[in-house]
């Protein structure tokens, strides 16, 4: 299967960064074909819904996720809310304008977070965002997801046991989900 791994923090020690490296490998090693995209070394420019669609890298982006069978989506959380290079994706990469040929690559998409962030009761942050890829784009995410503070990492890049263990039982489930919802025959569409 294909898979989008797509890495948002622009924190050059990006804890969520280390688990969508991680989480690429294991899809790899299990055979997946996999796109692993960082806003840090593939950057997007602000979403101006004019000229921005033109920025090389806007369908590198829009591309990885509409062919995916699956996106995992590594973020960090800042203020209680997800880091704005998400939104930023999103509100580039969802747009839809027949005038132009754009269709939304989110539609219908598998997600899996991998979120990162300061404090352990923040593990919710991510609900709001998630909440809205699956009003705005049927999106079905799954309910298995990493949420992760620093002290659960043994050493930069390296996963505590525990971490390491739920981080690899979250990408199984995830292929597990994008392995049940794929080849579906419809495709939705912006509507109320």
């Amino acid at each position: 299967m294909k898979f989008a791994v797509l890495s948002t923090s622009l924190d050059p020690v990006s804890r969520s960064g280390w688990m969508a490296g991680l989480a690429a490998g294991q899809l790899r090693a299990g055979g997946h074909d996999v796109t692993h995209l960082d806003l840090r070394t593939t950057p997007l420019p602000p979403f101006d819904n004019d000229t921005c669609y033109a920025h090389p890298h806007a369908e590198v982006y829009h591309r990885a996720i509409r062919e995916a069978d699956g996106v995992v989506l590594a973020v960090p959380v800042y203020n209680w809310g997800l880091g704005s290079g998400a939104k930023a994706l999103v509100e580039l990469t969802g747009s839809s304008d027949p005038d132009r040929g754009l269709h939304g690559a989110w539609f219908d998409q598998p997600v899996t977070f991998l979120v990162s962030g300061g404090l352990a009761h923040g593990y919710l942050s991510h609900g709001a965002f998630a909440f809205g890829l699956m009003t705005d784009f049927r999106c079905v995410v799954n309910p298995h997801a990493v949420y992760a503070t620093g002290a659960e990492w043994a050493a930069d890049g390296a996963p505590g046991e525990a971490l390491a263990a739920r981080l690899a039982r979250t990408v199984e489930r995830g292929v597990d989900l994008a392995e049940r919802l794929r080849g579906r025959s419809y495709r939705s569409v912006w509507e109320v």
